[in-house]
């Protein structure tokens, strides 16, 4: 199947210093192409990746599960560790649960995590009916494109599979019993108004996560894909002030 226009996969080599960033669920590498040029622009080494079953047809995501999404991100993180002295994962919606799960699992190699968004359950969607709606309805509305700023788009689908909502679920479950698991530095930005992720979830990552070194934003101009919104530049300058700090930390001494 052809790929959506602009859900091509990004790959910057520059520095020693890498960022893998991850997409949303149902979207692609559009919504954080923006972000990754800003950082590919200071000289980082970064790494957008599409997901499996993303970018083509909401169909084709009806054959994947969240094994399938965190196997892709933690191919490229350990890609991008072959070749970094440092690495940081970014993440916007289910993408920031893909990042919490590998903070979790890879531990000191990620050097801190930036979130945007974070979804960590379910939000909209009656999530215990799915496991029996799934088989009788495939799809429901999309959840794309919720952003205040007027002419901007996301690409993703306009329909949500619900096979694919069953696996998420699961995975969010997941996600939740080991937030005490994270441990790195976290910079979380959550939008005031947000019509698919409620502000809630970012609050659950906040109380849970074991992180000493945390820092909170409220995005106020912007709703769900705030990457692409009014807030856009405060999230790339941020994060980038984040990796400055943390790398000047870590960086050896004399």
């Amino acid at each position: 199947m052809p790929l959506m226009p602009g859900a091509e996969p990004f790959r910057h080599d520059g520095g020693e210093i890498g960022v893998l960033l991850c997409h949303g669920f149902t979207g692609t590498p559009q919504s954080l192409r923006p972000w990754a040029d800003h950082l590919a622009a200071r000289g980082l080494t970064v790494s957008v990746p599409l997901l499996p079953g993303h970018g083509t047809r909401w169909q084709d995501m009806q054959l994947t599960g969240w094994q399938d999404w965190y196997a892709e991100v933690d191919r490229e993180l350990r890609s991008l560790s072959a070749t970094c002295s440092q690495v940081f994962v970014f993440g916007m919606s289910m993408g920031g649960a893909l990042t919490l799960h590998l903070a979790a699992q890879h531990g000191d190699a990620i050097s801190g995590i930036v979130l945007v968004n974070p979804s960590v359950k379910a939000d909209g969607i009656p999530i215990k009916a799915v496991p029996v709606l799934r088989h009788l309805v495939p799809s429901v509305p999309g959840i794309a494109s919720d952003i205040a700023k007027e002419g901007v788009t996301e690409t993703g689908y306009d329909r949500t599979p619900l096979h694919a909502v069953y696996s998420l679920s699961r995975f969010w479950k997941l996600v939740r019993a080991e937030l005490p698991q994270v441990t790195q530095p976290l910079l979380l930005l959550h939008s005031r108004v947000d019509h698919v992720v409620h502000p809630s979830n970012s609050a659950i990552v906040l109380g849970r996560v074991s992180s000493a070194d945390v820092s909170e934003r409220v995005l106020e101009r912007s709703y769900h894909v705030a990457t692409l919104d009014h807030d856009a530049e405060q999230i790339f300058e941020e994060s980038y002030g984040f990796v400055q700090r943390l790398a000047k930390e870590e960086a050896p001494s004399g």
